[in-house]
């Protein structure tokens, strides 16, 4: 470790004797001393730390090369255009959500070229790492502090630049209480947050604030020694501003959000940050507060300023920042509804059985139109039309009569248990409950497969039986049937696959619900409908309203059903116009296809094949179940800022355990307390 330590004290001390002999062009050389620091490895923090301490030594060993050093960075702040460092660096664009997505996308492809002349392209060229973000993130704040303060604050350098760099802030202060002033009238907010129409709005308040602050300080700057008012008044408005933000999530967490609301949202609690940022930083000068005070106030605003333009290109970060709110809302309207599918008491464990029981119920015949579909000489889009209206006319009906199919609970029931981990925050009391939940959750997951496996597949056989005697032929052909049955072959085909597929779309069908859920609260969607003149001319004026109820309970459901029939009916005829080996494999439907091949092939089959389409059913069931559940439960803790770590999850699976050995029969019926 000594050894690199000095070799890397001898590269830092190359660069600071040409900053010393000649100093340059400032980029060019800052550019070469964060190369130095930079670690081999971007995540290696301690290597990032070591190297910014040699050269904070170096700087305090050599009263030249701080000299030096502190020239250049003075010269970069001072004679390149900088307001919009202050005011855009790290701050979203007004351009829109999507915008700035296809600009972060373009610039991935095709990187813009900087200009040196303006201060926010020269730092993106200092920082020209691609992962310089993971390692100067966590750079120790005493070093960089200490960086600054041999740099910038001990030394007194050319009062005019200084006082440049002065200015400077003061136009980017002004220029982001305007702009904050104007995002605080706009439409998208009022609706989430209405009291501010009530009184007098701070956003509007704040800009005047700043406007008097900077026209006191602009006067100050040129005669000193001048009374002038601090940035207190100031700092309170900011105050007010976030709080009216704050009420603004928590009303749009509750009663829906859009990518739009998100989006100003988060511009103006970035433009807030920066306005205390700055204002506290010119405060501390106006007061003449001790120097610990300045350099930390210039250190916490360079670093949030320097990460936000090494991630300005960063299509995750646009993504992971302005999606949660969204994704929040989208999961707790899943969560709401996966409720339903947890069967905690032996009534609501009777009535799981008796619902997914009914959907087994139809979807025999649904998986024998899609067979009879397929004997039609269709264009293959007409073909894929034909069954994804079988598959989401049939899907919607079994919503409507409160039936359930076993493979769209995880995906529901994920937000559920996402929602409960939020609440335990390590607690070993709330750690049982949260393994009470999960077994709740594996019980009725299990009563629902069983219901629709155990149902549709006699339904098959039934049906299958007495269509064949009506007909007087089979109405599967056995060619038909031994393709049904190569269909249910878990390793010698892509069958996991396809069931993995099916997987992701009924984890699609969650998200496609909660977002309809979301949309419909958020625009009113209940009021709109039931205003309508020509639905209450037709109804009547309560008719109406209770249509439109029913309407707004039941639009996500409807709407991801729908969509989910139209993904597994449309997927087959994809892959076929694309030359792609796509398909989907169901539980339900593979256990009912497996009764018509029975019927088929009059039960003739040798016993392999009953143990291999039997586990081929089995394992269909596991993947589909699999996938949907990880993808739900994983947006579910991200939109809720929870990373899972190793010691958590062997904790709960720890309670699992205890709770397996202790109450085994738990997991496959409700305890008899539970049910008083």
């Amino acid at each position: 470790m000594s050894a690199v330590l000095t070799e890397k004290r001898v590269a830092l001390e190359v660069v600071l004797d040409r900053f010393a002999r000649a100093p340059g062009d400032p980029v060019a050389g800052l550019r070469a001393l964060v190369a130095e620091i930079r670690p081999r490895r971007a995540r290696d923090a301690e290597a990032a730390a070591a190297g910014l301490r040699e050269l904070n030594a170096l700087l305090e060993s050599r009263a030249d090369y701080r000299e030096a050093l502190g020239n250049a960075v003075v010269a970069l702040f001072a004679d390149t255009r900088s307001v919009s460092f202050y005011t855009d660096a790290g701050i979203l664009p007004g351009t829109g959500f999507f915008p700035e997505l296809r600009r972060r996308l373009a610039h991935r492809l095709l990187p813009e070229v900087p200009d040196p002349g303006y201060l926010k392209d020269a730092v993106a060229m200092v920082f020209d790492g691609k992962t310089d973000h993971l390692w100067f993130r966590v750079l120790p704040e005493e070093e960089q502090a200490r960086f600054w303060r041999l740099v910038f604050f001990e030394r007194p350098g050319d009062p005019d630049a200084r006082r440049r760099i002065g200015l400077a802030m003061l136009d980017a202060l002004l220029v982001l209480g305007y702009r904050v002033g104007a995002m605080g009238l706009e439409p998208e907010l009022r609706r989430v947050a209405p009291d501010i129409d009530a009184f007098a709005s701070p956003f509007v308040a704040l800009g005047g604030e700043i406007q008097h602050f900077v026209t006191g300080l602009r006067a100050w700057l040129a005669e000193p020694g001048g009374a002038v008012e601090d940035e207190k008044s100031i700092l309170v408005f900011v105050a007010q501003c976030e709080e009216v933000a704050k009420r603004a999530r928590r009303t749009a967490a509750r009663e829906g959000a859009t990518l739009a609301l998100t989006y100003l949202l988060t511009r103006i609690e970035q433009s807030l940050g920066r306005i205390a940022l700055l204002a506290g930083l010119l405060g501390t000068v106006l007061r003449r507060a001790g120097e610990r005070d300045l350099v930390g106030a210039w250190t916490a605003f360079f670093r949030d300023a320097a990460l936000g333009i090494m991630r300005r290109d960063s299509v995750r970060e646009q993504l992971r920042g302005q999606v949660g709110l969204l994704a929040l809302r989208v999961t707790e309207n899943a969560g709401r509804v996966g409720e339903h599918y947890i069967a905690a008491t032996r009534a609501e464990y009777r009535g799981m059985w008796r619902s997914a029981a009914g959907a087994g119920l139809l979807i025999a015949p649904m998986a024998l139109l899609k067979i009879l579909v397929a004997k039609l000489a269709l264009a293959p889009l007409n073909h894929a039309f034909a069954v994804s209206l079988n598959y989401g006319l049939g899907f919607v009906l079994i919503h409507m009569l409160h039936f359930t199919i076993a493979t769209k609970q995880p995906a529901m029931t994920a937000a559920t248990i996402a929602h409960a981990v939020s609440e335990v925050r390590g607690r070993v009391r709330d750690l049982g409950a949260l393994a009470n939940l999960v077994t709740d959750a594996f019980r009725s997951q299990v009563a629902a497969i069983l219901g629709n496996v155990l149902v549709a597949l006699p339904t098959a056989l039934v049906l299958g039986f007495w269509l064949s005697r009506w007909l007087g032929h089979p109405v599967v052909s056995p060619e038909k049937a031994f393709h049904l049955l190569a269909d249910l072959e878990p390793f010698g085909s892509l069958t996991l696959f396809y069931a993995a597929t099916a997987g992701v779309y009924l984890f699609l069908a969650g998200l496609i619900s909660g977002w309809v859920d979301n949309h419909a609260a958020y625009s009113r969607f209940r009021e709109r409908v039931a205003a309508l003149p020509w639905l209450r001319s037709l109804l009547g004026a309560a008719r109406a309203e209770r249509f439109a109820g029913w309407l707004d309970a039941n639009a996500g459901g409807l709407a991801g059903n729908f969509l989910f029939g139209v993904m597994l009916g449309a997927t087959a005829t994809v892959g076929q116009l694309f030359g792609l080996p796509l398909d989907i494999r169901h539980i339900a439907f593979s256990s009912a296809n497996f009764g018509y091949a029975l019927v088929a092939l009059d039960f003739a089959l040798p016993w392999q094949t009953y143990a291999w389409s039997l586990a081929g059913i089995a394992l269909i069931g596991f993947t589909n179940l699999t996938v949907s559940f990880a993808l739900a439960l994983w947006v579910a803790l991200r939109s809720r800022g929870i990373l899972l770590d190793f010691r958590q999850a062997r904790s709960l699976g720890g309670a699992l355990w205890r709770k397996l050995r202790s109450e085994p029969a738990a997991f496959l019926l409700p305890p008899r307390a539970q049910a008083e």
